[in-house]
């Protein structure tokens, strides 16, 4: 008599070699009320006399090593550096920092590898962005990709002039073509709404290729041009930023960073990403001192708290003798 495993939640296939949604089993005759179940005869002799955990793993555990499922890779590409969780074949192994060619939304591209993907890394990114990667980088292909630079320099002036005989008030940033090159992209700045319709007609009659025009903002074009900042290393939204959030002066107050425009902002003209990477551990710091202006008793006598140094954890008061003493939070017995 065959053995029936009855899968929840998940089911077998053992065609495809496929594990999926596996959390419990049972073990029953055949039924048409058991859809996700296949005949398994190797368990015919000696089944009966394994005990229950026995059996569980004489179930699961050949499973699994069949179910040598595709792994996937977190991967950056394009001259935005976007990121994207990528499958590969399940033979293939790629290390941090190596190029690949990989099929994206856009056609065929060259891609970095960073991580192998988890479900930690999955969740943090925020677009949709994927595809397949193909194989790894040659240097047949970093030759290619060189004439490719060249004809983005070639896409590039000639947009230019069609930009200027056309009168488009548009200012034309970069021209990224795809490594597969079915696409060209014509990254932009512009005020307004701009009606480019009859230049994509003449660049697609150019250059035999899907032309996309991308309006882009300031921050945008310091991530697609600028290099370094003022701290000496790479500007932040061409390394390892997915999404630049809004930044405000307040978050410039609360670190009491100085607060001249030349010195907060960035490479794009606006206050610097970075002002953003410490400013909920300020907040959270500064929750826990007494707020500035209330009435405190100290060992020493009363006082009024004037300011803060909130990585220090230190307050500046105004005793009742009218002096003004630094003091540590760990000081403060009560806030009146």
């Amino acid at each position: 008599m065959a053995l029936i495993i009855t899968l929840k939640g998940g089911y077998v296939n053992p065609r495809a070699s496929r594990l999926s949604g596996f959390r419990d089993g049972k073990v029953g005759r055949e039924s048409a009320k058991a859809p996700t179940a296949f005949s398994l005869t190797a368990f015919r002799l000696g089944w009966a006399g394994l005990g229950a955990q026995a059996r569980s793993f004489a179930l699961v555990s050949p499973c699994i090593r069949s179910a040598s499922l595709m792994p996937d890779f977190i991967l950056r590409y394009g001259s935005l550096r976007l990121l994207g969780r990528f499958t590969a074949s399940r033979s293939a192994t790629f290390r941090r920092g190596q190029r690949v060619l990989a099929k994206t939304r856009r056609g065929v591209e060259m891609a970095e590898v960073l991580c192998e993907a988890s479900e930690g890394s999955a969740e943090d990114l925020q677009d949709e962005n994927g595809g397949r990667i193909l194989r790894e980088y040659t240097d047949k292909d970093r030759e290619q990709l060189d004439q490719l630079h060249q004809t983005e320099r070639q896409c590039w002036d000639f947009c230019q002039s069609q930009i200027a005989k056309l009168g488009i008030e548009m200012q034309l940033i970069d021209v990224e073509k795809v490594f597969g090159g079915e696409r060209i992209l014509v990254y932009y700045l512009a005020e307004d709404r701009v009606d480019f319709r009859e230049l994509v007609k003449i660049l697609a009659a150019e250059f035999g290729a899907r032309i996309e025009m991308r309006q882009i903002g300031v921050r945008d074009e310091a991530k697609l041009l600028a290099d370094y900042g003022d701290c000496g290393k790479p500007v932040c939204c061409n390394t390892h930023l997915s999404e630049m959030p809004p930044v405000s002066m307040k978050m410039a107050k609360l670190q009491k960073a100085t607060l001249d425009p030349s010195k907060i902002s960035g490479r794009c003209g606006r206050l610097k990403c970075c002002l953003r990477y410490e400013y909920e551990t300020y907040r959270e710091l500064k929750s826990e001192l007494p707020p500035i202006g209330a009435d405190i008793v100290t060992s020493t006598g009363r006082g009024k708290v004037l300011s803060h140094e909130i990585l220090a954890g230190q307050l500046l008061i105004q005793t009742e003798d009218m002096r003004r003493v630094m003091i540590g939070s760990e000081e403060v017995l009560s806030v009146l």
